[in-house]
């Protein structure tokens, strides 16, 4: 019997190569080209090739958020100003390269005369490359993507989205709360929308000693499109209040695990 997903059924969604990576072979596919050992070669392509391609941008700012945004809705028509303000100052703008926020992104980096970068992600159902895009760049899996987005940019804005953009978020503040990265500002665009989850935050990952105070101070939330620009440009011109933001959340972080 055939169940939802299975390649027999015509209507099964194509498997990608992030479920084959964690899929237990089979004894019928432990042939080389099957093996991990093969996949590791493949994964390697993969940097190779990204690396290749983004190595020669400028300083870049990646820009997070949902790919259902409708081009009609404010935040997309935000994230098309906020992009353009970027390009205009000599920032290439970055995204997933996708629909919804990812092509607003594109949209305002090539109306405002910049470089538009997109790191588009095989997946289950066809999403494509939004026609705004100058370097496009695929990827098969899911964690060489994520490498990307953060090795070439200098900043993060991250527009009201799901899963994907918190798993952005929250891998980011990990990043610098652990001191992997480094003079590196996280916007948020849409106090509204991101209100109810720091407030979860504060009152429950704070108030029961999971994280410190300090690492709410690595992000910036914005409502206003020249600020996020002005935020970003300040940051990668001159640092020194981010990177003090930075050494305090680390500080408490390496002080919480000292008074264990």
């Amino acid at each position: 019997m055939e169940t939802p997903g299975d390649p027999g059924r015509a209507d099964a969604a194509p498997v990608t190569e992030d479920q084959r990576l964690f899929e237990k072979p089979t004894r019928e596919q432990m042939t080389f080209i099957d093996s991990d050992p093969w996949r590791v070669l493949r994964i390697q392509g993969e940097f190779v090739e990204g690396f290749d391609r983004l190595a020669g941008l400028g300083p870049a700012v990646t820009l997070f958020g949902s790919a259902r945004t409708d081009s009609e809705h404010p935040w997309y028509r935000a994230a098309v100003e906020t992009a353009e303000l970027l390009a205009k100052s000599g920032l290439v703008v970055i995204t997933g390269g996708g629909p919804g926020i990812m092509e607003a992104g594109n949209r305002g980096a090539h109306e405002g005369g910049g470089v538009s970068v997109g790191l588009g992600i095989e997946l289950p159902f066809e999403q494509g490359i939004n026609p705004y895009v100058d370097i496009a760049v695929n990827f098969r899996y899911f964690f060489v993507r994520k490498t990307m987005l953060v090795k070439y940019a200098r900043a993060f804005v991250i527009f009201p989205g799901g899963f994907g953009t918190l798993d952005e978020l929250f891998e980011s503040m990990t990043l610098i709360q652990t001191g992997k990265i480094s003079h590196f500002p996280i916007v948020l665009f849409g106090s509204e929308y991101w209100s109810g989850l720091f407030e979860w935050v504060r009152s429950t990952m704070l108030a029961q000693g999971n994280i410190s105070a300090e690492d709410l101070d690595l992000i910036t939330v914005s409502d206003s499109p020249q600020e996020v620009r002005d935020i970003v440009v300040e940051a990668i011109a001159d640092g020194t209040k981010l990177d003090e933001r930075e050494e305090a959340a680390r500080r408490a972080t390496r002080e919480a695990y000292e008074h264990r």
